[in-house]
């Protein structure tokens, strides 16, 4: 049986859901190898687009925002529009004998391509295919962009100022809700171990719908329409009196999620002003929030931000600064998980830290190798795959690879 070390992906990733489910599987010690498109007369920048996206390091292809997702990956090329390539493909998957194809193209071009499920498995049949698109192979020419589908299932609408514009949320959550239930579903496709492969997809959409788990049960139990979830700013909808609120030096964020966490905070030395009995319970509170909230921010002021956090801690209620990315990246436990790679230019970067801590990533100290440039790992690849250097280059020539 192989262990996780001996594990195998190789994935046609681009932008951001799939490279950051690949990613995790990095995290476990797997061998990633990144397919991309390689450069065709006149055809524009190849490979991932977002390669060309963010901070130029100088090279064509490796810009900042291509870099976080793909550290600890490999790099190869094969076009999948000519036959060659199809049949290139075949070969290695069954040489290296890889375990998982994951993709994230159109549904309607995994045919096209060779790529599809039924496909791949004649040259592995106990591979585990995963597709991540839009809306899953029922809606086969559906693009999917995160902000997009932000405002498709509803998130856009119930983010932002009452108001003020619908947003989409400050990170792209739902390509990232994607990722991660691609990296879970082929781990649960490993541990059940049955014969045949097996093919998953991946519905951005639907992973999103799984996340309203706050707002659409409200359909069957709200009176009337008004009572719906919206827009709320920073208020909690249920919760009273959670907000910011400003300080003396910043703003900060006071969740206070039941009637003894009120009694507690409203009892307190400066606080007593803001108790009465109509405020006693949640639902009295939600009666009179705007005036609580004023209040609130009334007594704030007369803190900084420190002060009203140390203080709201030792009384044990859940608070905090409102941070800046620079913030967070400060905070202890943050900073010591951070994984690091080294840039070409030889200077060591701090990036991201794993959800959690992992066996390979302890080993290798939090330092993974430098996100691969567009094909760079094709030699040694289709090396091990039984190609001759002739070969490649011949590939290679041919705009096979």
């Amino acid at each position: 049986m192989r262990t996780k070390k001996d594990i195998i992906v190789l994935s046609l990733e681009q932008a951001l859901a799939l490279p950051f489910a690949t990613q995790r599987m990095v995290h476990q010690g797997w061998r990633v190898i990144r397919l991309e498109t390689p450069a065709e007369d006149g055809g524009g920048n190849p490979g991932d687009p977002n390669r060309y996206i963010g901070a130029d390091l100088g090279y064509h292809d490796l810009h900042s925002y291509y870099i976080a997702p793909n550290i600890g990956k490999e790099a190869i090329t094969i076009n999948l529009k000519k036959k060659e390539g199809q049949e290139l493909l075949l070969k290695l998957i069954k040489e290296l004998e890889v375990d998982v194809f994951m993709c994230n193209t159109l549904p309607k071009r995994y045919k096209q391509l060779g790529i599809d499920f039924e496909t791949l498995k004649q040259a592995n049949p106990n591979i585990i295919w995963c597709g991540i698109s839009a809306m899953g192979p029922d809606y086969p020419d559906r693009a999917g962009y995160d902000p997009a589908l932000q405002a498709l299932m509803g998130y856009t609408y119930l983010t932002g100022e009452s108001d003020g514009k619908p947003v989409p949320s400050g990170i792209p959550i739902i390509d990232l809700k994607a990722g991660d239930e691609a990296f879970t579903q082929v781990i649960l496709a490993m541990l059940d171990q049955k014969a045949g492969g097996k093919e998953i997809h991946i519905s951005m959409a639907q992973c999103a719908a799984s996340w309203l788990i706050t707002a659409l049960p409200q359909l069957e139990f709200v009176k009337n329409e008004n009572e719906l979830f919206t827009r709320s700013g920073n208020e909690h909808r249920s919760f009273i009196p959670c907000n910011v609120y400003p300080t003396k030096d910043g703003m900060v964020y006071l969740a206070i999620g039941n009637d003894s966490q009120w009694a507690k905070f409203s009892s307190h030395v400066g606080f007593e002003k803001l108790a009465c009995e109509s405020r006693r319970t949640n639902a009295g509170r939600m009666i009179e929030k705007e005036n609580i909230y004023k209040e609130i921010g009334e007594c704030t002021k007369e803190y900084s931000t420190k002060e009203f956090v140390d203080l709201c801690l030792k009384i044990n209620l859940a608070v905090s600064p409102v941070n800046t990315t620079k913030d967070v990246a400060s905070l202890d436990f943050v900073s010591k998980e951070l994984i690091k790679t080294v840039l070409p230019s030889g200077k060591t970067v701090a990036l991201f830290p794993s959800s959690v801590e992992t066996d390979f990533l302890k080993e290798n100290n939090n330092v993974l190798s430098f996100a691969p440039r567009l094909g760079e790992q094709n030699k040694i690849v289709f090396s091990e795959a039984g190609f001759s250097e002739t070969d490649i280059n011949e590939m290679a020539k041919n705009n096979v690879i």
